[in-house]
């Protein structure tokens, strides 16, 4: 419980920080996950060719590649950890938002910040504790079970760094809806996958 409230206590000092450097936060952010997403498509493009490496090997050559299906699954949480703060910018999440679209425009901020700040602790705390879980997976050198032993951590690390941006990314959405104006142009205007209202 201690660990609980440690995490909440960082959250509210690290978006306190965020409040005084709102435009560089934004703008550090945006990059970040860009760079991350960018990742994420050479990931799934690299895992795209494993696999289909690894049929062709094992029908044509009879000679499967050890190891393709483990090391494909540990590569999933990176290609969705490392993208999904980016999505969570652009709005490109799916949502039940019926109910809060029907409700008045300053019900609706109100509930948004709500929402986001539950979210964003919600998220710092799956962090702290996927990051515990991380690290005892790299104190005892976790391997897959069958050769050629793939080391776990570092699928088991992308999670926390998932959270951690993902936890990021809604206080500065949180920020956004208390002060507007300290904010640069809203990256959802920009982006392909948001649906004007």
């Amino acid at each position: 419980m201690l660990e609980l409230i440690y995490v909440i206590v960082t959250v509210l000092v690290v978006t306190g920080a965020m409040a005084l450097v709102t435009i560089k936060a934004e703008l550090f952010m945006r990059f970040i996950e860009e760079v991350l997403t960018n990742c994420s498509v050479v990931l799934i493009l690299g895992v795209m060719l494993w696999v289909v490496s690894e049929v062709i090997a094992r029908y044509v050559f009879n000679s499967p590649l050890p190891g393709h299906l483990e090391g494909a699954e540990l590569l999933l949480p990176m290609i969705v950890f490392f993208g999904v703060s980016y999505v969570q910018a652009r709005d490109g999440h799916v949502g039940m938002t019926f109910v809060v679209d029907a409700l008045p425009k300053k019900v609706r901020r109100v509930t948004d910040i709500l929402s986001l700040t539950v979210s964003a602790l919600t998220c710092a705390a799956l962090a702290y504790f996927s990051s515990k879980n991380a690290w005892l997976s790299y104190s005892y050198e976790d391997v897959t079970m069958s050769p050629p032993y793939w080391p776990v951590w570092p699928s088991a690390a992308v999670i926390p760094l998932g959270y951690g941006m993902l936890a990021v990314r809604m206080g500065l959405q949180v920020l956004q809806k208390l002060m507007p104006q300290r904010f640069p142009p809203d990256i959802v205007e920009q982006s392909d996958l948001h649906v004007p209202e």
